[in-house]
């Protein structure tokens, strides 16, 4: 299958957007991890430099297990007081997070409908190619910073079956497709699992954008007054 990606990542944790003292986590990857994780790796710092980017998520393997752990979480809000100075013994506590092992996944990408003068799909083939050609820092996550993942490759028939993730309003499963880092808001979008051998369904792209503000929107009529 062309322009597949797989992604092994041995051990993360997609924190569900309600959690807050117990840290559940989503069972598959959220769109906007994914998102994340591929500007990551091709040095992208500009979350809105790839918007319109259309992606396909698909499992490999059995389901990831899911554990319990225990660790030193702080919990703190930014104030003028503190002015991000925080003491461990007063803002942190350990607290249980859900965690996933052996997380095989793989993405396929579509950048028809990107206004970037090099589109993601470009950018990707470089990475693979000639890596050096990059300019980025840091560790590549899928997930929170721990979450290294092994590498980044092409997906191989000999890797096993797909199991796509599809659109479905009534799907059992819901992910968010953007967040917005200053609000923490953002879209979700509900899926269903395919089963797995089934064909590629064009119900499994999704495309990464932000929602419309007020502004955008189109804007209300003035009343009337007599």
């Amino acid at each position: 299958m062309d322009n597949c990606l797989l992604i092994d990542c041995p051990y993360t944790s997609f924190p569900r957007s309600f959690a807050r003292d117990y840290k559940e986590t989503y069972r598959y990857p959220p769109p906007t991890t994914v998102y994340g994780c591929l500007l990551s790796w091709v040095g992208e710092e500009d979350l809105m430099a790839h918007v319109g980017v259309q992606l396909a998520i698909g499992i490999l393997g059995d389901e990831s297990s899911v554990s319990r752990i225990l660790r030193k979480q702080r919990h703190h809000k930014f104030s003028k007081t503190h002015q991000g100075n925080y003491r461990s013994a007063q803002f942190s506590k350990p607290n249980f997070q859900e965690v996933l092992t052996d997380v095989k996944i793989t993405v396929r990408v579509n950048s028809k409908e990107e206004t970037a003068s090099v589109p993601l799909c470009d950018r990707l083939k470089i990475a693979q190619s000639t890596p050096e050609q990059l300019s980025r820092f840091g560790g590549l996550s899928l997930g929170e910073s721990w979450a290294m993942v092994n590498g980044i490759r092409a997906y191989r028939p000999t890797d096993g079956a797909i199991r796509w993730l599809v659109k479905d309003q009534r799907g059992l499963i819901g992910l968010p497709v953007w967040i917005d880092r200053k609000t923490s808001q953002g879209t979700f979008q509900r899926f269903s699992l395919q089963e797995s051998g089934r064909e590629f369904s064009e119900q499994s792209w999704v495309t990464i954008k932000p929602p419309k503000t007020p502004s955008q929107s189109t804007p209300k009529r003035r009343k009337r007054y007599q």
